[in-house]
């Protein structure tokens, strides 16, 4: 098959394919119009998050058979287009999940031991061991929602904390162990210390978190996103700290973010944006928790088992 390579990926994966004898292609510095009559021939598509796969971009496509997205995350894909024409679709969530987990909970610990304030603080000659005095994470109960590869990694993560794990996920049943119980989405409002949310973003996630969550809420919280930014209504999420229901929040995606990454859109003058920036309970990064060295080459190495498994009986 050709293999068109829409976004720059570890090498790995161009490496497996064409010595399992498929022809690839780099197209990743292809623009406009001229990137998509590049896909008339191409079988197979590699991508990130650079081009939208809607079907105005697929029509270009026609021998298209598969798109593979170097990542978790699908929402750049028209899934019910590629589903009438048979185009199978690939995801690499097992290449950044422990990536992805690890942030949170560096983020997690970060947060509650005020390390960005006191970091900042020390740097000015400020040595106020009062106010930067920590919590401790044992004993406390971490919600979870979203119980998919990313969840699952997170409450990995926390095993030997001395914490109790709450876990709502509205498509899994039957999956509570003796680190891990099953909860109702209220059951973890309701009884957790910290929440970190492990969700798509879908139509029905979108504001997930908004003033009706946090006002459910039952203890004040550490509030956790790693997965995306449109899942948390901004402007209710700083209402909810300044009213003392959220101790702080770790944001690695952000509602302003472009949907090709590379930064914020163009609403810098927005209040609510002015307002995240300037609240010292909030801890940011720039949509890199699942981007380290590891999954870099994890993420294109999962997508070269997947597709050879899939296209491995055929004639090449």
């Amino acid at each position: 098959m050709k293999v068109n390579f829409i976004d720059s990926v570890h090498p790995v994966l161009s490496t497996r394919l064409s010595v399992a004898g498929h022809t690839c292609e780099d197209l990743s510095d292809r623009t406009g119009e001229d990137l998509l009559a590049q896909l008339r021939d191409s079988e197979g598509l590699i991508v990130r998050s650079r081009l939208m796969m809607d079907a105005s971009s697929l029509r270009h496509a026609p021998k298209l058979r598969f798109i593979a997205r170097c990542g978790a995350g699908m929402e750049n894909i028209d899934k019910a287009y590629c589903a009438d024409r048979g185009i199978r679709l690939f995801s690499s969530p097992e290449g950044n999940r422990d990536a992805v987990a690890e942030h949170a909970l560096g983020m997690l610990l970060a947060l509650m031991n005020h390390l960005p304030s006191a970091d900042r603080e020390v740097r000015k000659g400020v040595w106020d061991r009062v106010k930067n005095s920590g919590n401790e994470l044992g004993g406390k109960t971490v919600g979870i929602i979203g119980f998919g590869h990313m969840g699952t990694a997170f409450a990995s993560r926390l095993n030997g904390f001395g914490v109790k794990v709450l876990v709502h996920d509205k498509y899994r049943k039957g999956f509570s162990n003796e680190q891990v119980t099953e909860a109702t989405l209220d059951e973890v409002l309701e009884g957790s210390d910290v929440l970190s949310l492990h969700l798509p973003l879908t139509p029905g996630t979108e504001r997930y978190a908004d003033a009706a969550f946090f006002g459910r809420c039952a203890r004040p919280i550490w509030f956790l996103n790693t997965a995306r930014g449109p899942i948390t209504d901004t402007a209710a999420l700083l209402d909810a700290i300044d009213a003392g229901k959220v101790l702080g929040a770790g944001l690695d995606v952000l509602e302003f973010e472009e949907r090709s990454l590379l930064g914020l859109k163009g609403e810098w003058n927005d209040p609510v944006l002015q307002r995240l920036f300037e609240n010292e309970k909030v801890l940011l990064s720039p949509h890199v928790a699942g981007v380290t060295k590891e999954s870099w080459f994890k993420l294109a190495n999962v997508l070269a088992d997947k597709i050879l498994n899939e296209f491995s009986d055929e004639a090449l």
